[in-house]
């Protein structure tokens, strides 16, 4: 049934400006902006990601955009130059002193957007 739709995700946000601002300045994403109060984030091979207000906005609790990148500690130095800061995790999933877990399969860091969604950047294999 859906097999040549070009599906494409979704996410909220509580303030449009500094979200444009942070996925196109901090991250470096073109970033267009669409009737009805509406942003695009343009990846690599033509998808698009919906950003969309929500004035009742709750952050996602869960990864919500993945950006495979091929050096994540360099990714995260250069990002915390930026600014971003990084999460860090207790248990199962340890995290060391800059936010990154290795030896379960990707090496990965997990960030917020200003609105608080959660994201990564992961070690292409």
């Amino acid at each position: 049934m859906f097999e040549h739709t070009k599906a494409f995700s979704g996410f909220s946000v509580d303030n449009l400006q500094k979200a444009k601002d942070f996925y196109q300045q901090t991250l470096g994403l073109k970033v267009t902006e669409e009737p009805m109060g509406l942003l695009l984030l343009h990846i690599s091979g033509g998808n698009t990601i919906l950003i969309y207000p929500k004035p009742d906005h709750t952050p996602a609790t869960f990864t919500i955009l993945n950006f495979p990148v091929a050096d994540v500690e360099k990714t995260v130095d250069e990002l915390t130059k930026l600014g971003v800061q990084f999460e860090h995790y207790e248990g199962d999933i340890k995290t060391d002193e800059k936010g990154i877990v290795r030896g379960y399969g990707h090496t990965v860091a997990w960030f917020k957007d200003p609105a608080g969604n959660i994201l990564s950047v992961l070690e292409e294999e």
